[in-house]
């Protein structure tokens, strides 16, 4: 009796387990993927989005551009092909958000360092300011990997148009002009299509965390389209 007992134990413990397995698999099979939203200007906070852009429900893009990086080389939209990548503005002497947002950047970069998806693109607000030797310094000083993370200079007004046109990181006051500055907590994720997937502060630990997430779920959709 004992003898059968034990036996009819193991029998249920097995049975356990397999239905266990079954009822995980057919979960993970009707759960529904996670994705990220495309944002577009219409999904965006007002004050962030140019009145002439507020109505845009479909293909929003970033705009292409054309700036220079810490090394003196040109960096385009052609750089960041086929690749998801995080962007942000600030300027190398900021003594507020900016050392917050750059030690959290470089973070994210130890992450991602190893992985050929992803990239890093940090805008200078005061292109004047932040020379191509004064973000070499600044690179250097902060641990940045060239092959992972560009620092941007160039022109204010092209820049300034990305942040307010293309990657809503701003409110719409100004023109680019000497006396226009702006001054952004936001880092923003982009997709292989140049299109925004999200918003995160850059000085928050947990909206690093969620960003972090963010990243693997987009990853995971490329990755189940190639195979």
């Amino acid at each position: 009796m004992l003898k059968f007992l034990s036996k009819l134990k193991y029998v249920f413990f097995t049975l356990l387990i397999v239905s266990s397995v079954i009822i995980y698999l057919f979960m993970d099979a009707v759960e529904p993927k996670k994705i990220l939203p495309v944002y577009q200007p219409s999904m965006v906070n007002v004050e962030l989005v140019d009145s002439t852009m507020q109505h845009i429900k479909k293909y929003h893009t970033i705009a292409d551009f054309s700036l220079i990086n810490q090394n003196g080389d040109t960096i385009t939209q052609k750089d960041y092909e086929d690749k998801i990548y995080i962007a942000d503005f600030f300027f190398t002497t900021c003594p507020t958000i900016c050392p917050i947002m750059t030690k959290n950047m470089a973070q994210i970069q130890s992450q991602i360092k190893d992985d050929d998806e992803v990239m890093l693109l940090s805008h200078s607000v005061t292109p004047d300011i932040d020379s191509v030797p004064q973000l070499k310094k600044y690179a250097l000083e902060q641990g940045v990997l060239d092959h992972k993370w560009n620092l941007v200079t160039g022109d204010k007004k092209q820049i300034y148009e990305l942040a307010r046109r293309s990657y809503f990181a701003v409110k719409t006051d100004g023109d680019g002009g000497p006396f226009d500055m702006i001054h952004t907590e936001n880092f923003i994720l982009v997709d292989k299509l140049k299109r925004i997937r999200g918003f995160y502060d850059g000085t928050n630990s947990e909206d690093m965390e969620k960003l972090m997430s963010d990243l693997e779920i987009l990853k995971a959709v490329y990755n189940e389209e190639e195979e």
